[in-house]
């Protein structure tokens, strides 16, 4: 066998990997909608921290939804999700849910829309 048989082009490290096989983070509060922003500047010193940590810390120097955290890592959100609450268990990050949810009409009119293009 060559090396080649072994290498494929996925990350190097796959995600159940980052997380240490865990799904779920301790705290359940981070919906596709939520807002994280940081709260440190940096993870320099923290313990038992990867550097997807600092990867997402840096991408939420302004409030950002989970889900555009998740694209802008490139990283499934279930990984991002648990990710997030071991910076917020270190106190790295705060998350704030949108103040109004859309109403299933406005969904159903946003959808009309896109079909209508």
């Amino acid at each position: 066998m060559t090396n080649k048989e072994w290498v494929d082009d996925g990350p190097l490290v796959r995600p159940y990997a980052l997380v240490k096989g865990r799904t779920r983070a301790r705290q359940d509060v981070f919906d596709l909608v939520a807002f994280v922003v940081a709260l440190a500047d940096t993870l320099h010193g923290w313990m038992n921290i990867e550097p997807e940590h600092s990867r997402l810390l840096y991408l939420c120097r302004r409030p950002v939804s989970v889900s555009e955290l998740s694209a802008g890592a490139n990283l499934p959100i279930g990984v991002v999700r648990v990710l997030l609450g071991d910076l917020l268990d270190m106190g790295a990050i705060r998350v704030r849910e949108p103040m109004e949810r859309p109403n299933a009409q406005l969904i159903r009119e946003v959808l009309t829309g896109l079909r209508a293009l």
